[in-house]
């Protein structure tokens, strides 16, 4: 009887709330990490904390992939937590894909083979651009973009496509800008509004679209759970905004003024070629979970700010 759960990337923002969550509703959940004992401090009550990484194609963890109800793959080298570089556009494009490679060559060899295998992806597959609205809002059949995220996005969801032979249902979660206050964009734009000093980034005609990490986690849980769901979708609230209007929602959240743009040479100078993607957005229409009749609990940007900085999630 197939039973547990297998999360990789469980310590990101996103895998930390979904496996508390699936701990909490009694799944029996193993997570693969690169480091046990510090997710077991992170992540108490999993079944089992098996090392793994991108890099390796074989080990203990191929043990466990046998007899999964779903393997969950979320792991990935963060893309704008650091200065790109071409070492750091290679790191991040070979975290996606060789990781992806090495589990599903897992499941294929498995002898109980996973009935589910969910693989991120993200809304870069659409490719970016600099203002909302010159930006048609497209949905999962949108076309392919053609930049360095889009490049990711596309190659990582083909591996992950190799694995629909094996299982019976391939998910591809393509997540827009996840609200948090544990990580992400929001928390990097907290701190210069909590010093009267925030502003959009770049022109602020950009579109975000965004997702609240609850809503986040409601959508992967429902994957898990609803046969109907399958293929890519697009998680992200059905009410993308610009730049502007969630710089100016965040300040009246926050009682905080909304006047000091970050120029974009400025963020370019930060963060090399990431800064170009730093200004840039997509316009993204959630149309399988519109279809499906999904219910998200923050379709609003100024109620899930309220939310997020109310209770620091």
């Amino acid at each position: 009887m197939q039973s547990h759960i297998i999360i990789t990337g469980a310590t990101g923002v996103i895998g930390v709330r979904l496996a508390m969550s699936l701990i909490e509703r009694g799944e029996k959940v193993v997570l693969f990490v690169r480091s046990p004992d510090a997710a077991a401090l992170k992540i108490p009550g999993a079944s089992n904390y098996v090392r793994w990484d991108s890099d390796m194609e074989s080990g203990e963890w191929t043990g466990f992939v046998s007899g999964a109800k779903a393997l969950i793959h979320l792991a990935g080298k963060p893309l704008l937590e650091s200065r790109w570089t071409d070492a750091h556009k290679e790191e991040c494009y070979a975290s996606r894909i060789l990781g992806t490679r090495h589990l599903v060559s897992a499941i294929a060899s498995a002898s109980e083979k996973p009935k589910l295998f969910i693989s991120s992806s993200a809304i870069g597959y659409y490719g970016s651009f600099y203002n909302c609205e010159d930006t048609p809002q497209m949905a999962e059949s949108g076309s392919k973009g053609s930049d360095f995220l889009a490049t990711i996005c596309i190659d990582w969801e083909k591996e992950a496509m190799a694995a629909e032979k094996s299982v019976e249902r391939l998910v591809l979660l393509r997540t827009g800008i996840v609200l948090s206050t544990r990580g992400g964009m929001l928390l990097k734009m907290l701190a210069p509004f909590q010093l009267f000093a925030g502003g959009p980034i770049g022109s602020g005609r950009q579109c975000i679209s965004w997702i609240h990490i609850d809503d986040e986690i409601a959508c992967i849980l429902e994957a898990i759970d609803n046969p109907a769901y399958r293929g890519p979708i697009n998680l992200v609230s059905p009410q993308p905004v610009s730049m502007k209007e969630f710089a100016s929602k965040l300040g009246a959240v926050l009682g905080r003024p909304s006047l000091l743009p970050v120029p974009e040479f400025v963020v370019r100078l930060l963060m090399g070629e990431g800064g170009g993607y730093a200004v840039k957005g997509q316009n993204i229409k959630p149309g399988f979970l519109l279809a499906q009749g999904f219910v998200f609990r923050y379709p609003k940007l100024s109620e899930a700010l309220a939310d997020l900085i109310g209770h620091k999630k």
